[in-house]
């Protein structure tokens, strides 16, 4: 797995250092401020987890249907899946895990830049070998994906009942 250009830890600058360390430091740090600062009682606290990359086979470029093969392995190594959970079962302050990870890794098709480009004259050769490069991941604007996402939170909110109790829809 590749490492980070820079990491700032504990106020110095890192260089060098791979995902897992950058990831297990970040989200303790993050676990210690909630359980410090976040009375648990009254407040309830989500994490979501990342929207996935689609590289290698499960590349999104010009891909207009979803993942339909249930035999799919994530994108996103178990190894980080499995410090996100960790970190969560260990705090003193309960929090909401949202996974939306492979939920998305099954809807690679739900990127606005496949379907504009259906409409688009043709590209001229520099211009189309940037945008495959740079594919629209981050953004998931097509109707569908983001919505499932807030319907999980959604969902959340109204389940917990001493959420809904004071919930304003």
């Amino acid at each position: 797995m590749k490492a980070w250009d820079l990491f700032q830890y504990n106020g110095k600058l890192v260089e060098e250092m791979e995902i897992e360390s950058a990831l297990r430091k970040g989200m303790r740090t993050w676990a210690r401020w909630i359980d410090r600062h976040v009375d648990g009682a009254k407040t309830t606290v989500f994490f979501r987890s990342i929207s996935p990359p689609h590289q290698g086979k499960q590349w999104c470029y010009n891909v207009t249907q979803p993942n339909m093969d249930e035999s799919y392995e994530s994108a996103f190594p178990k190894s980080m899946r499995e410090i996100i959970e960790i970190t969560i079962g260990s705090m003193a302050v309960p929090v909401r895990y949202l996974n939306i990870t492979k939920l998305s890794e099954y809807r690679r098709d739900a990127h606005p830049a496949s379907y504009a480009r259906k409409q688009e004259k043709i590209l001229k050769t520099e211009q189309k070998l940037l945008e495959e490069s740079h594919p629209d991941c981050s953004h998931w604007c097509l109707p569908g994906l983001p919505d499932t996402w807030n319907r999980l939170l959604y969902a959340s909110l109204v389940m917990d009942t001493s959420i809904s109790s004071h919930l304003v829809v």
